[in-house]
């Protein structure tokens, strides 16, 4: 079980070890490893932990969506998977992607990053479409627990570039302004136990279009999904951010997952091993 704070455990891994291995039971994928119900639900998330305590995997992100319409059965094998990842010591990031304000908000927070909740993570993501500051409930949580909030900032998928890159009243890409508000929190908050604040921005994102200088994040951890099977090599993370890649935490689901659970492990190595030598 993960005992440090996340920021300070995140702290301290480096390169390969930021592998982020998502768990996306894709209706597809399932039926191509032959899986079928909750019962294949269960099989996949327990063949994906398998291959990833073998691989040394540091870094799970679960999307939660993908269990979660299974309903009850569902919700219930992901707090499973999540509790055996964390007694594995792999950091788990709900990608909840939750957004709301007051109660609402602390709400979503207490169920995924309250210490002994049953879906009890060590982050979550999260929207700021009703603003930055309402999810301060999360925030405020993360610091007390030892937790960990992702923002959704500038996203890998097509549909988000006609709001993100439109322009504020202060005349900057609406990715700009949530990054560089989370940023600001981010450098006001207690660093004894690591930065535990940081933003999704999307490794096929077109950063300079969004005004997203390098100057902009800070020292920010990003959680970046973009790469495997949406067309980014892995080796090319420096190229892609640059003297941000200290705090990038690269994310692979789909081209982990692949068509067989067959060679799931060969791949894991094989994502490792691209992180090395990029």
């Amino acid at each position: 079980m993960t005992t440090t704070s996340f920021g300070a455990t995140l702290a301290a891994l480096k390169g390969a070890a930021r592998l982020c291995v998502g768990v996306d039971p894709h209706p597809s994928t399932l039926a191509e490893w032959g899986f079928d119900g909750v019962e294949g639900l269960r099989s996949f998330s327990r063949t994906m932990l398998d291959a990833m305590v073998e691989t040394g995997v540091s870094i799970t992100k679960p999307q939660v969506a993908l269990f979660e319409r299974f309903g009850v059965d569902g919700m219930r094998t992901l707090a499973q998977f999540i509790g055996e990842a964390r007694s594995h010591s792999i950091l788990v990031v709900a990608d909840v992607k939750r957004g709301d304000i007051g109660t609402s908000l602390a709400g979503y927070a207490s169920a995924w990053l309250s210490p002994g909740s049953d879906f009890e993570s060590d982050a979550m993501t999260a929207v700021a479409y009703q603003g930055v500051g309402s999810l301060e409930p999360a925030f405020h949580l993360a610091t007390e627990a030892g937790k960990g909030v992702f923002v959704l900032g500038a996203t890998s998928n097509s549909e988000g570039w006609s709001v993100q890159s439109a322009r504020t009243t202060a005349g900057d890409s609406v990715a700009h302004s949530i990054i560089a508000e989370v940023a600001e929190r981010s450098l006001r908050a207690p660093r004894s136990e690591g930065n535990w604040l940081g933003v999704v921005v999307g490794a096929t994102v077109d950063r300079q279009q969004l005004g997203l200088e390098e100057s902009t994040f800070h020292d920010m951890s990003i959680l970046a999904p973009g790469f495997g099977a949406q067309g980014v090599e892995l080796s090319s993370v420096h190229d892609v951010f640059g003297s941000l890649t200290p705090s990038v935490i690269p994310s692979v689901s789909r081209s982990v997952a692949g068509s067989t659970a067959d060679g799931l492990v060969a791949r894991i190595r094989q994502h490792q091993s691209e992180i090395r030598d990029g």
